[in-house]
């Protein structure tokens, strides 16, 4: 069964945007070097962001269901850009964190990494890896 998502994206300035989801917004903008106010993140920089925040919310949601003893997770992402045209072409992201059990920790990250929306979708055009950081 497919779910539409929508979300409402408007200009707000003349190098900005700003995005709008449920109760949530967000500005976007270029940075000064790049003919921007940097007003806020690029787009591209929000997809990583945006990654990052779906997979977080997965495996949060898999520590919790597994009462797992896993604290103080951040995420380091990662893009290469290529320029013809540009996209990124590989992504990175190491996930760091304080686990007791690194079979489970590596468990977990596999759990939520299968229930992203982005990383589903962005594995199709990019090079994506996921791996838990030294």
């Amino acid at each position: 069964m497919s779910v539409q998502i929508q979300v409402q994206v408007n200009q707000a300035g003349p190098s900005a945007s700003e995005g709008f989801v449920r109760d949530h917004s967000i500005t976007m903008d270029r940075p000064e070097a790049k003919g921007g106010a940097n007003n806020g993140p690029m787009g591209g920089e929000v997809l990583l962001m945006g990654l990052g925040g779906c997979f977080m919310s997965n495996l949060l949601a898999a520590v919790a269901a597994r009462e797992a003893a896993v604290s103080d997770i951040a995420l380091t992402i990662v893009g290469t850009l290529d320029n013809a045209p540009p996209r990124y072409t590989a992504i990175e992201m190491h996930v760091k964190a304080k686990y007791s059990d690194s079979e489970e920790m590596s468990k977990l990250i596999t759990i939520a990494e299968r229930g992203c929306i982005v990383a589903n979708t962005l594995k199709a055009s990019v090079d994506l890896h996921i791996r838990l950081a030294e």
